[in-house]
């Protein structure tokens, strides 16, 4: 006990000396466990969203592509399918298609066309206000309400992609009837419209002032449409009646149409069905998908462990070298200490109790430190995934 108190004493006295130890200690016991917990929160993260998903249906191409965009609504625009493929998958009593179209954004968050099905599909909460309901409604994820300051009661606007992309693309108004709860997922970034909201954007659908007037009825002439009539840009109750598509729905595009079988034996049917490379259409699992993509990404992680280790080992002895010279320019102390009958015993135990306390206090840093981390992992994983899509 008095060589703790000794060892106390002396390093408050030496206080800046002690304070720039107990850091840079802390420093190199917080950095490696910091850093490992982050990676396995970001491959929990990764993976978690693919294994909740069972099948994904899209056009053939980059199974990769398909599932940031349909999963994490990135960026990337793969080939749209067509509806069709969704009435053939209820037709089939196999599973639940549920289609998504992430072809536009607006405030630079991602608009996302599906059907409520999605909702129960995700268990998606709402903290204020309801879901879709009208043509046009807009649910937003709780990042975007942040974001944008933006809550129930407000309105958003669609924008095309990018400045070629105007050909029958409309900007769209749309009210915010709901805001979800935070979920931690790219559902945080999202604004949720109907599938056929986001076909009015694209302007396979579209409401305008009536052509044919009274006037020409009671003339008896036909009237002509063109560029002069006026395309609503907000759907309200006073004119949602004129919103109209055409062709036939089946042609209308998705970006990828999220599958849930009936259970295991309609999953293995469904997927023997899109074995055929010809089948311009493709069944992927995403948990597979985003598993590899993982296992390529953490493939550094060995280099980066390897890294660490060396620079805490430099640091360790750069610590050690710290001491050992603190330990020098007090020779003439510690000799004086003996020469006033201090045994070498009670030098050691002193200097030992020193060195104990700075490592104990830096521990108790770097656990803080660690525990805030894990704390907070998910909620900051999911953010830097946000910014990556």
């Amino acid at each position: 006990m008095n060589a703790l108190y000794l060892a106390y004493a002396y390093l408050r006295f030496h206080w800046a000396r002690s304070l720039v130890l107990v850091v840079v200690a802390a420093l190199i016991l917080f950095v490696p466990v910091a850093t490992q917990i982050l990676l396995s929160t970001s491959q929990t993260a990764l993976v978690a969203r693919g294994e909740t998903t069972p099948l994904l249906l899209g056009s053939r191409g980059s199974q990769l592509d398909l599932t940031m965009a349909a999963l994490y609504f990135s960026d990337e625009r793969p080939a749209p399918i067509a509806m069709k493929e969704v009435e053939t998958l209820w037709d089939s009593g196999l599973a639940m298609p549920i289609p998504v179209h992430t072809a536009f954004s607006s405030g630079g968050f991602r608009i996302v066309g599906t059907t409520l099905d999605y909702f129960d599909f995700r268990d998606l909460d709402f903290s204020e206000g309801r879901g879709l309901s009208l043509l046009g409604d807009a649910v937003i994820g709780a990042d975007v309400a942040q974001q944008l300051g933006k809550r129930v009661g407000d309105s958003l606007v669609s924008s095309p992609e990018n400045l070629f992309d105007l050909d029958g693309v409309y900007p769209l108004e749309m009210p915010i009837v709901g805001v979800l709860a935070p979920t931690n997922t790219p559902d945080d970034q999202a604004i949720f419209v109907d599938i056929k909201t986001a076909w009015v954007i694209q302007g396979i659908g579209h409401g305008h002032e009536d052509v044919v007037t009274a006037a020409d009825i009671a003339a008896g002439t036909d009237a002509l449409a063109n560029a002069a009539v006026v395309q609503f840009q907000r759907i309200t109750p006073e004119n949602i009646e004129s919103f109209h598509f055409h062709g036939s729905q089946n042609s209308f595009p998705a970006t990828a149409v999220i599958v849930v079988p009936n259970d295991q034996r309609s999953g293995t049917i469904l997927r023997g069905r899109y074995l055929d490379s010809d089948n311009p259409s493709q069944l992927i699992e995403p948990a597979g998908v985003i598993q590899g993509l993982v296992d390529r990404i953490f493939r550094i992680k060995s280099l980066l462990d390897g890294v660490t280790a060396i620079i805490a080992v430099a640091a360790i002895a750069a610590v050690g070298l710290a001491v050992f010279l603190s330990y020098r320019l007090r020779a003439r102390e510690i000799a004086t200490a003996v020469k006033l009958g201090a045994r070498r015993g009670m030098v050691l135990r002193l200097l030992a109790a020193e060195t104990v306390t700075l490592l104990f206090l830096s521990g108790c840093i770097a656990a803080i430190g660690a525990a805030l981390i894990s704390q907070n992992a998910e909620t900051w994983v999911g953010w830097l995934l946000s910014l990556g899509a």
